[in-house]
């Protein structure tokens, strides 16, 4: 009997069958992508830009932000909708950071709904008089001496509720600043160069942070 011989085309052939399998698991590992990480990093992508809303947000005047408020409601659920849905999938940090920001922005949204309110409620001049000065006096029979304090305590109270008021609170300061005004325009010629000049110094204070303000509405406008 003749011994069988194949040919070299033929071995060839059969050794590319047989590797082609092999060949093709290792082209399909190299290639596959690990799961999971596109949409972590979706995700943290999308904390991004929620907290660096939720920042700008807080931030604005209490006016602009009472004005929008329902539009700026709806954005928050709606940024916040895939994240509530994927928050697993954050690191730790990630939640850490994705909480962090939505207490902040629920008392922030809290405050406005309370500033709201108390903007809506009617108030007298002379009510808001009281709470401006920090104390009952008619200023119109006010001495001389007092004048100094009580333009400081106006200016005080301005600066440090200022970013919270309403168009109602800055008509109301001004009227009072109006009042202030009048009664030393009666009695400056009682008052000392220096107490003159402070009180030049908180008038022109007051004004400055009221244009202040008007620009920032502006801007925002």
């Amino acid at each position: 009997m003749k011994p069988i011989v194949f040919s070299r085309t033929l071995l060839l052939a059969a050794a590319g069958l047989l590797a082609s399998p092999a060949a093709s698991a290792q082209t399909t590992k190299t290639t596959q992508k690990p799961v999971g990480t596109a949409t972590t990093a979706g995700l943290e992508r999308d904390l991004q830009a929620f907290s660096n809303w939720v920042n700008e947000k807080v931030d604005r005047a209490a006016t602009t932000a009472r004005r929008e408020l329902p539009k700026v409601s709806a954005e928050f659920d709606r940024q916040s909708a895939r994240l509530d849905r994927a928050v697993d999938s954050l690191t730790v940090e990630g939640k850490r950071e994705y909480s962090t920001q939505k207490t902040r922005y629920q008392r922030w949204a809290t405050r406005q709904d309370s500033l709201d309110a108390a903007a809506r409620r009617p108030t007298t001049a002379d009510q808001a008089q009281r709470r401006l000065l920090n104390e009952d006096v008619t200023i119109s029979r006010a001495r001389a001496s007092e004048l100094p304090d009580l333009y400081f305590r106006l200016v005080e109270t301005m600066r440090a509720d200022k970013k919270n008021w309403t168009q109602a609170d800055w008509s109301a300061a001004s009227a009072v600043l109006t009042r202030l005004n009048t009664r030393y325009e009666q009695v400056r010629t009682d008052l000392s160069l220096e107490e003159r000049l402070r009180i030049r110094t908180l008038q022109g204070e007051f004004r400055t942070l009221e244009k202040a303000r008007d620009v920032k509405d502006v801007i925002r406008e």
